[in-house]
């Protein structure tokens, strides 16, 4: 088995068969908490078995007889792929008179004289080792009447060449005489074939009797001689009949199919997980074809050899759980079998006391886009299950109902989020042991759009197109800007120009045609506009060539009419401008109404390209104008002129006024609001809301009012009181539908009574169980929040120890008889004091007696620190200081260490000590010995929260968590800085005081004679050539009568050698340079040349005062 895995390998390396290996195998995984298991897997080795030899005697038939050629292919693990071939690897022609069966068998309806072969020959191909066997072919000879003539052209009309053969009615080759009987496992697919023989070829139809053949699952296949029904259900049984038909008669042949069903899930076992004393219970539902047998195991064996558990009750397929007990954790299967399979699950059912969790990011951020669907998460865990409510902005009550949806999972949903929904939310979970909560805060943000959007264009070839593509988003949000070419990203190249608004293609060519599209993305939303690029030609100079001409917007539409006024329609009609090379594709109406916004246009409708005329569809007592806009691919045409002025008549209301409620503002009153209807959904003039409300489950009248605006106060109301509200919008033409009645409340009031006798029943060091005595709920005078219960810590029992006196609260949220609840995450050997209120939805109540309780001790926290260093090459210094909570009175403090060297850890040792030491030095046996740390305080009750710390690497140094590397300090890398700098400046005076020596050798060139040279009229000098070059061997001979020692003599660094070894010497001679010499110009003119005086070799060799190479000189040689 792989190590930290529960995969099991099965190798042959080590010998060993793999049919040893064969057999059912199940794994089990085992901790503290249970056993759970796989389901079976049974393992089989493959095998591709040798055809048995055989020799077949050729099979000699008459024409138009029936032929069954028999495969029989050898049965290996999987079963093989059967398929027909002959001697050339052909496969054997298949039609609707010669094919293969489901059995590998190969059917000849009738026999033909061309079906006379030798080579027919059997393969069945085996998937899993990838290996053919093929079966000795069979001769086939076929006896005719008369001869036969293989040579002539086959007739598709008449396959026997002309000779008599007799015919014969249909009968069946598969399957045989009698009725079939299949039967096949639920959700497999069902093969049910049937192939007949005679003459003519018959044809097969199929049916199924007293019904339908499933069309959505019925496939026909191999000529319609097999029917096949994928993903069987148990509707599929019944009975199917195959029909075999030709001219000369028809036969049935019935097939009966059995469903049967390996067992199925109806209600799969889950975890569970209870607190102590609940109840619950374990479901295991399956079903299949027969029944199957349900069982109940537990940590993997049978329920019924397990230990008793007097909280479990098995009934059946169901376990009842009933006062659970801590420690009766454990995992239970029910196995689910029939003969045709089994299923296999297991529930691990955990017994918890555990206070509320939050299992999800703390403190999110959710951005969305305004009036989208919102999710806000909120996973949570508990035992006992907690509550869990929602608090937008920490106010108010709960959120559920109306504009908020609570799962059961902890999710809110926000049907549709708007900027008022912006805030910081809170989900609280809460059970008898403790509350957690949570909180994301949500940002909606105001969609990215496009408002000024890309338009169809047309454009001639070399000319420029621009698409516009502007942008307004929220400005807290980042965006990208993309563009594409027919649905794929635009690479902008060189040509094309993109800014914040726009892009532009210069130079237009028929490559640019095509489908542009910006896209433009944020974080949380994107939207994109898309136009058509179209390149024309340039216009011909033939003005009669019309579609050479560039498309241009359309012209408006003129003479707008309307006819066929009704009370909330009218037909627009229109006639059409130019177009101008591109076809109208759409008309769009707008309107300008002169009551409510007069002069402002709105879209009504659009309609296509090739209509004139449209019936409009109005609002009562709207005095309307109509215009009409043309749109090509171009872009838009002007408005058209206005239409004449359109009266509708006016109506009752059609609409209901939304968001009815009714909520108290003052403890004497309750308000009611709603939102007004639109302008155009007014209908008529002077409209007025109808508002009726009257006690809840009172049978008192409706009270009512008529109001213009969107609110309604009713005064003198009783604190907290039900009320029915309804509402109904009125005009002078009638009024409009009535709303569903709703329920709001009157305004809340301050509780009157407060939660008596609150007392401590249990404590312990970090929590402690309270009782106190309910509230009547009618003196909360309001809707009843919760019980809020304030705390604060007075004093620390451990003498001296400064605390602090913050007040705490902890929401309580019960209405049973008798209310407890448990307040945890206390301080250990504290004095605290505490008292409830009851609270409604605005106000508080008076509050309780305040009630003492000490909490016990507990272990302390970890120490406040822990320092190590080296006083020596050979002890560890170590120092430490009390724990900020001793939680209780000190008794002393245990230290543990142990050597460690990378993974591997020595025996662990443990020292000692009185509460008032704080030091403790231990000897080393060794100066590389590492060791860890673990120090602990120690009360009565035990060792505390451990401090971890571990010794360095190093050995000699003195170490301390407090002290600094030198190594790192400023002022000691300035210091190395700037010796360094000072290094460097004198190695560089160094060697520009070595390279000074060089000098220009000129002494053996002052006394010659100038060459003759002609001065131009413009100030230059012509150089002749021949006698400027002086001669190499007396200048030689001068230079040996010279001072080795004279530094004029010296040549200069970066000098050429000849091919001789020798020094080659420079010669002042521009006439060298110019012809094929080795000088140079720089490409301003001048001339860059190089001075050196030949010397012996020996000379040069011996002389040991020559300069050192200099920088300056190296660059000079290399130019």
């Amino acid at each position: 088995m792989r190590k930290r895995s529960g995969t099991l390998e099965i190798g042959f390396r080590s010998g060993g068969r793999p049919e040893d290996y064969e057999g059912e195998y199940q794994c089990f995984a085992t901790n503290d908490f249970g056993t759970a298991l796989s389901n079976k897997i049974l393992l089989r080795v493959s095998k591709a078995p040798l055809w048995p030899k055989e020799v077949l005697e050729p099979v000699v038939v008459p024409e138009g007889s029936q032929l069954v050629l028999p495969c029989n292919p050898p049965p290996g693990l999987p079963p093989p792929y059967t398929f027909w071939m002959n001697s050339a690897m052909t496969p054997i022609p298949q039609d609707k008179r010669v094919s293969m069966g489901l059995n590998g068998d190969l059917y000849f309806s009738n026999v033909l004289a061309k079906d006379a072969h030798t080579d027919y020959s059997c393969n069945a191909r085996f998937l899993f080792t990838h290996t053919i066997q093929q079966k000795n072919p069979f001769t086939l000879k076929v006896q005719t009447t008369e001869p036969y003539n293989d040579t002539s052209s086959y007739n598709s009309t008449d396959p026997y060449g002309g000779r008599r053969v007799a015919e014969s009615t249909p009968t069946f080759l598969s399957p045989s005489d009698g009725d079939s009987y299949k039967m096949v496992l639920r959700g497999e697919q069902l093969l049910l074939e049937c192939i007949a023989a005679g003459l003519p070829t018959p044809s097969i139809k199929w049916f199924k009797k007293g019904g339908e053949l499933p069309g959505h699952k019925v496939r026909f296949e191999n000529y319609n001689k097999t029917l096949r029904i994928v993903s069987v259900s148990e509707e599929d049984a019944g009975e199917y009949i195959c029909m075999a038909n030709n001219h000369l008669g028809t036969i049935p042949h019935s097939i009966h199919v059995q469903v049967k069903a390996a067992p199925y899930w109806l209600d799969k076992p889950t975890n569970l997980v209870l607190a102590p004393d609940e109840n619950g219970r374990l479901v295991c539902r399956a079903t299949g074809n027969p029944k199957p047998h349900i069982q109940w195991l537990v940590n993997g064996q049978p329920i019924d050899s397990s230990p008793p558990n007097p909280s479990r009750q098995v009934l059946g397929d169901t376990i009842m759980f009933r006062s659970v007990q801590m420690g009766s954790s454990a995992v239970y299967q029910c196995n689910a079998s029939n003969h045709h399979g089994y299923l296999l699950a297991n529930a691990f059912v955990s017994i918890l006391d555990m206070p509320p969790r939050m299992l999800g990011p703390k403190n999110q951020l959710i951005k969305v886009i305004e009036n989208n669907r919102t999710f806000l998460d909120c996973p949570f865990f508990g035992s006992p299950l907690p509550e869990l409510r929602w608090f937008k902005n920490g106010q108010g009550s709960g959120l559920d109902g109306g504009h908020y949806w609570v799962y059961v999972n902890g999710t809110l949903e926000i049907k549709r989020a708007r900027a008022e929904d912006e805030g910081t939310y809170t989900c609280v979970a809460s059970n008898i042991l403790g509350k957690v909560e949570n909180q994301v805060r949500l940002e909606v943000k105001e969609p990215t759009r496009i408002v000024r959007a890309p338009e169809h264009q047309s454009a001639i070839r070399g000319s420029t197109a621009r698409f516009d593509c502007k942008v307004k988003s929220n400005p807290t949000l980042a965006i990208t800007v993309a563009w594409m070419k027919d649905d794929k990203p635009l690479s902008l190249g060189w040509r094309l120009k993109k800014d914040e608004e726009s892009l532009s293609i210069p130079n237009l060519n028929e490559g640019d045609e095509g489908t542009y599209t910006c896209t433009v993305k944020s974080d949380i939303d994107q939207d994109s506009a898309s136009a058509r690029l179209i390149v024309l030609e340039e216009a011909s100079l033939n003005p009669s060539v019309s579609s050479a001409l560039p498309a241009d917007h359309p012209d408006p539409p003129i003479d707008l009419d309307l006819s066929d006024p009704s009370a909330r329609s009218v037909r627009l009609t229109w006639i059409p401008g130019n177009e101008h090379n591109s076809p109208i594709t759409q008309f769009l109406v707008q309107f300008e109404e002169d009551r409510w916004e007069p002069g402002r246009w709105q879209d009504l409708s659009s309609h296509s390209g090739d209509l004139n005329s449209a019936m409009l569809q109005l609002a009562p007592f709207v005095n309307y104008q109509f215009r009409v806009i043309a749109v090509n691919s171009v872009g838009q045409s002007k408005p058209s002129r206005p239409s004449g002025r359109y009266m509708t008549s006016g109506a009752a209301p059609d609409a209901i006024p939304s968001g009815l409620r009714g909520w108290g503002t003052k403890k004497d009153n309750m308000e009611i609001t709603w939102e007004p209807l639109l302008d155009l959904e007014q209908n008529g003039p002077n409209l007025h809301y109808n508002v009726w409300w009257r006690r809840k489950d009172s049978g008192e009248e409706w009270s009512s009012v008529t109001t213009v605006g969107s609110k309604h106060i009713i005064h003198d109301t009783e604190t907290y009181v039900p009320y029915e509200i309804k509402i109904q919008a009125r005009n002078d033409f009638g009024p409009g539908p009535e709303s569903n009645v709703v329920t709001g409340y009157s305004g809340e009031d301050q509780p009157t009574d407060p939660p008596t006798d609150l007392r401590v029943m249990k404590a312990d060091s970090t929590k402690i169980n309270i009782q106190w005595k309910p509230v009547d709920l009618s003196t909360v005078r309001g809707e009843f929040k919760e019980y809020r219960l304030y705390y604060w810590r007075e004093a620390s029992l451990v003498p001296g120890l400064a605390v602090s006196k913050e007040r705490k609260t902890k929401g309580i949220y019960s209405t049973v008889a008798e209310p407890s609840a448990i307040l945890g995450n206390l301080l250990p050997y504290s004095h605290y004091k505490m008292f409830m209120v009851a609270a409604n939805s605005r106000y508080e109540g008076p509050p309780s007696d305040t009630v003492e309780f000490q909490t016990k001790e507990g272990v302390p926290d970890a120490p406040k620190f822990l320092r190590m260093n080296r006083r020596s090459s050979d002890t560890i210094h170590l120092a430490w200081d009390k724990p900020l909570e001793p939680n209780g009175i000190l008794i002393g403090y245990q230290l543990k260490y142990q050597t460690v060297n990378g993974s591997r850890v020595g025996r662990p040792q443990q020292e000692s000590f009185l509460p008032n030491m704080t030091e403790f030095t231990l000897r080393l046996p060794d100066r590389s010995t590492r060791y860890k740390f673990y120090l602990s305080a120690l009360t009565q009750v035990g060792a505390g929260e451990v401090y971890v710390e571990e010794s360095p690497h190093f050995a000699n140094e003195a170490y301390s968590k407090d002290q600094v590397d030198i190594a790192t300090q400023g002022w000691f890398i300035g210091l190395m800085c700037a010796i360094a700098l000072i290094v460097l400046i004198l190695l560089i005076v160094c060697f520009i005081k070595r390279s000074r020596g060089g000098k220009y050798p000129v002494r053996d060139k002052k006394d010659l004679p100038l060459d003759p040279v002609d001065q131009k009229e413009d100030g230059s000098f012509d150089y002749q050539n021949g006698s400027s070059v002086p001669d190499r061997n007396a200048n030689e001979n001068e230079n040996e009568n010279e001072n080795s020692s004279d530094e004029d003599n010296k040549p200069l660094q970066g000098s050429r050698t000849s091919l001789d070894g020798n020094v080659k010497e420079s010669d002042d001679s521009l006439v060298d340079y110019g012809e094929g010499g080795d000088g140079q110009f720089n490409e301003d003119g001048s001339f860059i040349g190089q001075y050196t005086v030949k010397k012996d070799k020996d000379e040069t060799e011996g002389n040991e005062s020559s300069e050192a190479t200099s920088p300056v000189n190296a660059i000079y040689s290399l130019a």
